[in-house]
């Protein structure tokens, strides 16, 4: 078996993504801020905010470990004319140790008004492209001569994925898978690096209102793909004034976080969650830190509703 050190710390993080010369790959990206980043996890929300839509994310994952996870994403979205029909792009970004990820995805969505109460249900698909790089010179190959890590990698595979989203006014409920083709990546001397597999995600939330000013919000995101443990978060947001969110989230048997965000201006979020790990981890890091900014503009002759999702 062959390890990969960036400095010692990293060998606490990498385990089971850069042990081996046959493995799979990590799992997809994860968020704090899911209920704000749905179009990562599922193309059938393209265009369900009823206007052009942008959200930016960065995350900043066990600070104080060198080469621990760094993510960006960007997903834009928007309804066409025909209000049916909702289109968008998201881009991923996903870095850990000497191996990065990025994503790029096309979103289309098909929603059916199901009866006069505001429900209605969603069909999304999305096709993109998915690039996998490494570049050995971030860590240190304790066999050298190796034949695996002889070469940096550069490789590209299609992505293709599908949704639904059934939603209110008051709750939503998704299932999604965002990539069918399961991939494996190759070297030149046709050692076998990595391996994709599919990733299946359930998603929801509900708002109750407690008084004329407070609302609360819990919601879920349940993650599972073969060869490893389901993820499950959960969290519970109070929404004051349609102005100010704060509250708790909870990873199994990961981590807890705390999240605030604020209605800057009718058109701008500002979100920001902090994780506390609670594996053994947590003896050599100083938590997650994650940022969400989302940018909407008002379409024409339409008031611009605040909404928690």
């Amino acid at each position: 078996m062959i390890r990969i050190l960036s400095k010692a710390s990293l060998i606490l993080m990498v385990f089971t993504t850069l042990l081996a010369t046959d493995l799979n790959a990590q799992q997809d990206p994860q968020y704090t801020h899911y209920m704000y980043n749905t179009l990562s996890v599922n193309p059938a929300y393209a265009g369900q905010r009823e206007t052009l839509s942008v959200v930016g994310l960065h995350r900043s994952q066990w600070v104080g470990i060198d080469g621990a996870p760094q993510t960006q994403s960007l997903g834009i979205h928007s309804p066409l004319r025909n209000e049916r029909i909702g289109l968008g792009l998201n881009i991923v970004s996903d870095a850990l140790g000497p191996v990065r990820e990025t994503y790029l995805d096309a979103n289309f969505s098909y929603t059916i008004p199901l009866n006069a109460n505001d429900l209605k249900l969603s069909f999304g698909v999305k096709g993109g492209f998915h690039n996998l790089q490494s570049d050995w010179s971030l860590g240190v190959i304790r066999e050298v001569g190796d034949p695996t890590f002889a070469n940096n990698l550069s490789t590209w595979s299609p992505t293709i994925g599908a949704g639904l989203y059934m939603h209110t006014r008051k709750w939503y409920l998704g299932l999604s898978v965002p990539n069918f083709l399961e991939t494996d990546h190759y070297d030149d001397v046709q050692v076998s690096l990595a391996n994709e597999q599919m990733h299946f995600y359930a998603i929801g939330g509900y708002v109750f209102n407690l008084s004329e000013t407070l609302e609360l919000k819990p919601a879920f995101l349940v993650k599972a793909v073969s060869g490893a443990p389901i993820i499950a978060d959960v969290s519970a947001n109070f929404w004051y004034k349609k102005n100010l969110t704060a509250g708790l989230a909870y990873r199994w048997d990961n981590s807890v976080s705390a999240l605030v965000g604020f209605q800057a201006t009718p058109g701008m979020f500002i979100g920001y969650g902090y994780d506390l790990t609670t594996t053994g981890l947590n003896n050599y890091n100083s938590g997650t830190h994650e940022i969400t900014l989302r940018f909407e503009v008002k379409r024409l002759g339409r008031i611009l509703s605040p909404r928690f999702f």
